[in-house]
């Protein structure tokens, strides 16, 4: 093919200084058909060459010279004659147009014409068609040759078509045919007409009679509306004989005919012997007719059609025989130019079918072959031994056989030329590192060339294991390196001259992925993402880009919002991702000198498909049956389980539940089903990714009716009342019932004695049992049945008939002060036969009273109780108001309520804070003025303040006399002391009280001189004020922090244990050895068992209420807050007890 390009452009390249032979570019193809309404017939002939060809025709292979001719030889239509429509029948024909010039001659293939006469029918005279009754009717057409297309039609002289069935048919021929003649049959004008569209023209044979004589009828007379005298078997009006042979060419339509004669009337079977029939074959006809349109010649062989009726059968075969007629090969020979001193072969590749004969012509001459000259003629083939000038001319190929013939005409030039480089200088070449390119150095001479390639900067001739010089010239470089990049020259050379060309090699970096994609599995619904990282050579970029297939297949990308794939900056994204869209995915990175690619798996995940084909199958009863399925794809995520559901048609009908989970690698499951009810199954798979859709329902499956299979559970055995016992328990469910007639048998008795079960039958699920003892055991059994029986036995459970309120109080209770804030109190538990219930546990109410300070008679009271479950013996109360008074009650609970209950009084008190500053000052000769401020905590109503003064003797500074005085009302802060000895020392003391006792004591010292008579008296008064303001501020900043005053204090001065003890920074001191109440002392004792923070942490705190409240089945109490009255004293069982503090 390369050599043919170089010829041809060499043509091009020398047309215009060369001779050139004779070509012929356009000419009429035949057949060509006449037609009545032509004006004339132009028969064309068009070639080139140079000098410019003359013209000749042949007809039927003798010279023929046109009627009318173009004489101008410039004219391009030159060779080209004109036909006048006027006596056009004597120029019908084979013609044949011959182009020639000094170098040679070139001829066309033959172009036939035809002069078709006008069509008409012979005038006939036609005797009467006369036929029996059930007998075959031919008509014959005989329709006349025209132009195609042809159509033929029977009708009637009113131009009726005449009716056509399974009885009555036309043939191809356009024979009308009867399988079997009626009586209806008989008419005068059956005409037969053949319509030329081409020509527009309908012809009319001369109308026909048949005439059907009639015979007797019998049992087909219903049904034919005529009968035959008899029966016949079946025959063939068409085709005759028992075989035919069909020969059609490659691309016809194959048409066979079989059309039946007999009665009843036969129907036609078709079939391929050896072979099926092709699946593009139709039937016309009532399958009269078999069509294979465009027959190949696959669709060859014997193929039979079979009439059969109830008397019998006729077969008929067709050889079909596929021909073609001469077609190229690979296309027709090129021409050729060559240098003197070549061979030259010249090959005429046909096939067809018989095989065309190759006829072979020189200059429109028959060319035979001659082993004594350099022209050979080998069949096929034409080969030019050392090629001389004279062996210039055009060479006709011409192949044929019985449909037809190809020509072609060979244009061969053999001449002599100085070298000619047809490659264009400078040419560009690229190749990527590594890779092999091809420079071309196409030569055309005669004699030839010898061609050499140097590379510039160099003499020398280029001569490495890596370079290649190549038969045409080329060179061919392996493995390019980096440094071969460079300019190249291809000199060319022969005894006529010398010429040369240059060609530009730059080596490129080759294109890399550095970062493929890799396998990933991604969830169906989100997005996938492949990255592809490349490298490339920059000077390569315009040409680079970056390709993704799936499954081998490009990934068209599209910039439409509905598009699911994405690729931005080398990655791959699909959106939505579907099980669709698995597969192997390839990054191609492409130049145009190169490409690299990377393969990555796709796995799309997915939830399982839904199971198919579920079937049903009993096992050892009806309700034991096993369901098996055929699971669906898991979608590459293996099932973990597969969940059978059910719906029952008789209680929730539509409504699927769930049954049973088996594990996913099992397709069964065992189920066991209720009685009296309508199934359907169905399953669904889940896998990591979740649940699948359920698969299709089961058909309905019914259980018959049965006993219950189990008793109710759940039983509650209660007392709502002293002498009742409540049973209730969980029914069955509709579906356990198993069948109508549902009931429960509920039996009970004395838990321990001996004696017979009471028994009740009842429909509901609960019962209540009267006039029973108080809180005593029973045993209780409840059994299922319906109306087909008992279910298995129950099982008893065991409970307690209805509680009452307790009917003691708890004995020996005692109080304990554990500080200002918490008590412990304790008691002796109640036997438990009093308890007459399951023991709630025990209820701690308390009730503070205080007096109003502006009605001292009324006396404010609050009432709280604390609830301690269980059994136990002692508690703690926290949360209590310092410095009040209390009274307290202890009674046993259970689910009925409180019992009796037994009371204690306490008292909760405290002396107040240290006052926080005193000083003194304005001294006289015998009196001085104290001032003091208020307690910070009063830690309960102030009475009043308790002075104490000392006179010290300076030297020894011992007390020397000592004196008190009891200070009123709680609003006075100063006191202007009389009565004291000038000149002495004295030391104050002063505490704050209530009715819980005085406060530690604040100490101050001062002499007592009169200062009025002093200079300095004004500079110490400002002194003593602004020392008593820093006082204040201190203490006020050590209220704020929460830090308490020390007092330094001599312990002999006033030897008070509760004021010595607050000074100690000390509340109280604890006996972890015994339990007692707090009677008349400020000790107090705590049980190492029972600290404060487990009461806080354990006990809760809730609303008391006085008398008999009734607690709910949990344990809670159901009261209110109720006033308490104040009272020195409480009597119960063991007589009255008064605690106090």
């Amino acid at each position: 093919m390369l050599k043919c390009n170089i010829f041809v452009i060499v043509f091009m390249f020398l047309c215009i200084i060369v001779e050139q032979l004779p070509t012929i570019i356009t000419h009429t193809s035949g057949p060509i058909i006449a037609l009545p309404f032509d004006n004339t017939v132009t028969v064309r002939c068009v070639a080139r060459g140079n000098p410019p060809p003359e013209y000749r025709w042949t007809k039927d292979g003798k010279d023929f010279i046109p009627p009318h001719i173009t004489s101008n030889s410039t004219d391009p239509t030159h060779g080209t004659f004109v036909l006048p429509n006027k006596h056009l029948m004597q120029f019908q024909g084979k013609y044949r147009c011959y182009a020639s010039n000094k170098l040679g001659t070139a001829m066309t293939e033959e172009i036939e014409l035809i002069v078709p006469g006008i069509p008409k029918f012979p005038k006939e005279v036609l005797d009467p068609i006369v036929v029996k009754e059930g007998g075959p009717v031919i008509l014959k057409c005989n329709p006349p040759q025209g132009v195609a297309p042809r159509q033929i039609y029977w009708m009637s002289i009113s131009l009726q078509h005449i009716e056509q069935n399974e009885r009555v048919t036309m043939g191809i021929d356009g024979n009308l045919y009867f399988s079997n003649a009626l009586q209806k049959d008989s008419r005068q004008d059956y005409c037969c007409y053949a319509a030329f569209s081409k020509i527009r023209t309908i012809v009319q044979k001369t109308a026909m009679a048949v005439v059907v004589n009639s015979c007797k009828f019998a049992k087909y007379s219903a049904q034919l509306q005529a009968k035959p005298c008899n029966l016949r078997k079946p025959g063939l009006l068409l085709p005759p004989g028992v075989q035919t042979e069909k020969v059609l060419l490659k691309g016809e339509d194959l048409q066979l005919e079989c059309i039946p004669e007999g009665f009843p009337t036969p129907t036609i079977k078709w079939m391929k012997l050896g072979d099926k029939l092709s699946p593009r074959t139709k039937y016309n006809k009532f399958k009269k007719l078999l069509i294979i349109p465009a027959v190949e010649e696959r669709d060859q062989g014997k193929y039979m059609c079979t009439a059969d009726n109830t008397v019998g059968e006729a077969v008929h075969y067709f050889d079909v025989i596929v021909e073609e007629p001469p077609t190229w090969l690979t296309g027709p020979p090129q021409s050729q130019l060559t240098v003197i001193g070549t061979d030259v072969h010249v090959k005429c590749s046909v096939t067809g079918k018989p095989p065309p004969d190759i006829t072979w012509r020189r200059n429109g001459e028959l060319l035979r072959d001659d082993p004594g000259n350099n022209r050979r003629v080998l069949d096929d083939t034409v080969v030019l031994h050392n090629a001389r000038p004279e062996d210039t001319a055009v060479y006709q190929c011409e192949a044929s056989n019985r449909h037809g013939s190809v020509m072609a005409n060979i244009n061969i030039m053999v001449i002599n030329m100085a070298p000619l480089i047809l490659t264009r200088d400078n040419q560009e070449y690229a190749v990527v590192l590594g890779g092999d390119i091809t420079m071309n150095c196409s030569v055309f001479s005669s004699p030839p060339s010898a061609i050499s390639w140097v590379k510039k900067k160099s003499s020398k001739a280029i001569d490495e294991e890596r370079f290649f010089a190549l038969q045409n010239g080329s060179l061919q470089i392996i493995s390019a390196e980096k440094n071969d990049s460079g300019k190249y020259v291809c000199i060319a050379f022969n005894s006529l001259g010398k010429t040369e060309v240059t060609a530009l090699l730059d080596v490129k970096d080759t294109t890399k992925i550095v970062g493929p994609p890799q396998d990933v599995q991604i969830i169906s619904g989100t997005t996938a993402q492949l990255m592809c990282q490349t490298e490339y050579d920059k000077s390569l970029q315009s040409t680079f880009k970056v390709v993704w297939t799936k499954d081998g297949k490009e990934i068209p990308f599209s910039l439409e919002k509905n598009s699911r794939y994405f690729v931005d900056n080398g990655m791959l994204q699909i959106m939505n991702v579907n099980l669709s869209d698995q597969g192997m995915y390839t990054c191609i990175a492409r130049t145009s000198l190169d490409e690299d690619n990377a393969t990555a798996l796709l796995t799309v995940l997915d939830v399982p498909d839904a199971p198919k084909n579920l079937e049903i199958s009993e096992l050892e009863s009806p309700r034991n049956v096993r369901l098996s399925w055929v699971p669906g794809s898991d979608h590459n995520s293996s099932v973990t389980e597969f969940i059978v559901e059910y719906e029952e048609s008789h209680w929730d009908p539509g409504r699927w539940k769930e049954l049973q989970k088996v594990p996913g690698n099992q397709a069964t499951a065992e189920l066991m089903l209720h009685g009296h009810l309508d199934y359907r199954f169905r399953a669904y798979a889940v896998n990591a990714i979740g649940p699948g859709p359920p698969s299709e329902p089961s058909e309905r499956y019914k259980t018959p009716p049965a006993a219950p299979d189990r008793n109710p559970e759940n039983i509650k055995i209660q007392g709502h009342l002293p002498h009742q016992m409540d049973i209730s328990w969980e029914p069955l469910l509709p579906i356990e019932q198993n069948g109508p007639g549902l009931e429960y048998q509920v039996s009970y008795r004395k838990l321990g004695v001996e004696e017979a079960w009471n028994d009740h039958l009842v429909q509901r699920h609960s019962i209540v049992v009267t006039n029973t003892p108080t809180f005593v055991p029973y045993e209780v059994r409840i059994r299922s049945r319906n109306s087909y029986g008992w279910a298995p036995e129950p099982k008893v459970v065991t409970g307690y008939s209805g509680e009452d309120v307790p009917t003691t109080a708890p004995q020996d209770v005692a109080v304990e002060v554990i500080n200002t804030t918490v008590l412990r109190v304790s008691w002796t538990p109640v036997p438990p036969a009093t308890v007459r219930g399951h023991l709630g546990g025990y209820n701690v109410g308390f009730c503070s009273f205080q007096r109003n300070l502006l009605n001292p008679n009324k006396i404010l009271d609050e009432r709280q109780f604390l609830i301690f479950p269980g059994k136990r013996s002692h508690a703690v109360v926290p949360g209590l108001k310092p410095f009040s008074d209390y009274r307290l009650t202890v009674s046993v609970f259970n689910k009925k309520g409180n019992g009796p209950n037994i009371s204690s009084a306490n008292t909760l008190r405290k002396v107040p804070e240290q006052v926080p500053v005193l000083t003194a000052s304005n001294a006289q000769k015998d009196s001085i003025l104290l001032v003091w401020g208020p307690p910070l905590e009063a830690n309960g109503i102030l009475t009043g303040y308790l002075l104490q003064y000392h006179l010290i003797n300076e030297t020894t500074l011992e007390v020397v006399d000592s004196q008190e005085r009891n200070i009123t009302g709680a609003e006075t802060t100063q006191l202007q002391l009389q009565g004291l000895e000038e000149g002495s020392l004295y030391r104050f003391h002063i505490s704050a009280c209530t009715r819980a006792g005085c406060g530690p004591p604040l100490a101050e010292e001062m002499v007592v001189v009169d200062f009025s008579t002093q200079g300095w008296f004004i500079g110490t008064m400002c002194a003593v004020a602004f020392l008593t303001l820093i006082a204040l501020m201190a203490c006020f900043l050590q209220r704020n922090k929460g830090g308490k005053y020390a007092v330094k204090e001599k312990e002999d001065l006033h030897p008070d244990v509760e004021s010595q003890g607050m000074n100690d920074d000390t509340f109280c001191e604890y006996s972890d050895s015994e339990e007692k109440p707090l009677k008349g002392s400020s000790l107090c004792s705590l049980n190492e068992d029972d600290t404060v923070g487990d009461s806080l942490s354990q006990d809760s705190l809730v609303d008391y209420a006085d008398g008999g409240g009734e607690f709910n089945e949990d344990g809670s109490f159901i009261g209110e807050y109720s006033g308490c009255k104040h009272r020195a004293s409480v009597s119960g069982p063991s007589g009255p007890s008064l605690v106090t503090a």
